[in-house]
């Protein structure tokens, strides 16, 4: 006897609930889970089981049928929160509504974000309710971060390139993310630095003096997590065929070798051309423009600067390359790979979902 699985709850909505429900579920910045559960009657209104419906609004199918059955149970009052034991609030609903609204959609007069004494003074309530309400709802106006969207035309097919070799490398082929570091400066404090202490932290200086700056090319393999790393005084073609000599003499001859790289014009010479062209092993994949962050070796720049440039202090372009060596060295005694697990299907529909977010605000604005 084949299996029928759970009955699903039948939802009818009135013409009212339904204006009720889409004015909320339009509400995604100022009450994401109400407009989250507005979203799931309205689908499981159209028609469908748990399951399509879940798979509709991207949920789990017990999710949709818990709300399915507070909905059929209490209509619209079942969709809200259900009030919590403890001292009454004395903060209601509305006024928490009002706060969120007003920080995400408004701004103050002569500024470009709400400060929590602010829109206290504007709302006539307290700067540490406001506080409260924007930690529980996770807003920070006082934070902002810089984001760029690649306007390659290639982009898909070199998402797909990439990630592909990181998913499923080729056999005898090495698999090289390499970039240079360019300008790292040799900077020492004007002041010696206080160490760390018990209950006190290590305090420095702001200001220092510069003693010179150099170039680290590195090459990272995704497979071992090994760097093969070199410093230059620039970052010219020149050295960057200097550097391909080194990964050459570093690779046995045998083995094909696609290298990772962005679009920095020195990439792409005639002389690199030439270069290229008499050693066919090497394939170059080019990163798309402003999506250096499929470049694995830029992560490993990254902790690089957390660990040893960031903090630290040398008297000399000398010292720093020193520096710079003794981190690779060590990094190489027990070298860790990065492990990629993004898919070019889900880097592609994020940036689609992004781009398409961005689109609204700025039709909206």
């Amino acid at each position: 006897m084949a299996r029928t699985g759970r009955p699903k709850t039948t939802i009818s909505i009135s013409d009212a609930e339904r204006a009720e429900l889409e004015r909320w579920a339009a509400r995604s910045r100022s009450a994401r889970r109400l407009a989250f559960r507005a979203k799931i009657i309205l689908a499981s209104a159209a028609g469908g089981s748990d399951v399509d419906v879940a798979r509709r609004v991207r949920s789990a199918p017990h999710t949709v049928g818990r709300w399915r059955k507070r909905f059929a149970a209490k209509g619209l009052d079942g969709l809200l929160d259900e009030p919590r034991p403890g001292a009454p609030r004395k903060v209601t609903d509305e006024a928490v509504e009002n706060v969120v609204v007003q920080t995400l959609e408004t701004t103050p007069k002569g500024a470009t974000q709400w400060s929590t004494r602010e829109l206290a003074k504007h709302l006539g309530m307290s700067h540490t309710t406001i506080g409260r309400i924007w930690r529980a709802f996770g807003l920070k106006p006082h934070r902002s971060e810089t984001f760029t969207i690649s306007r390659d035309p290639l982009l898909v097919e070199k998402v797909r390139d990439i990630v592909g070799l990181y998913m499923s490398p080729p056999e005898n082929a090495l698999i090289l993310c390499v970039d240079e570091k360019s300008q790292i400066q040799a900077l020492n404090r004007t002041q010696p630095v206080l160490p760390m202490r018990i209950g006190e932290v290590e305090r420095r200086t702001h200001d220092y003096d510069r003693h010179g700056t150099t170039t680290l090319f590195a090459a990272l393999d995704i497979a071992t997590g090994h760097v093969l790393g070199k410093c230059f005084p620039r970052h010219r073609a020149s050295e960057f065929l200097k550097f391909h000599r080194e990964i050459d003499a570093a690779v046995p001859a045998e083995i094909y070798v696609h290298v990772i790289l962005d679009n920095y014009a020195t990439h792409k010479t005639p002389a690199v051309h030439r270069w290229l062209a008499k050693r066919p092993r090497y394939h170059l994949h080019f990163t798309p423009t402003h999506a250096s962050w499929l470049n694995q070796v830029e992560r490993w720049f990254g902790l690089l600067t957390q660990r040893q440039l960031r903090r630290g202090s040398h008297t000399s372009v000398a010292a720093l390359k020193a520096a710079i060596e003794e981190f690779i060295a060590v990094n190489n005694d027990a070298p860790k790979p990065f492990k990629w697990t993004a898919t070019a299907d889900d880097i592609l529909a994020k940036i689609a979902r992004f781009a398409q977010r961005t689109l609204a605000a700025h039709n909206a604005s």
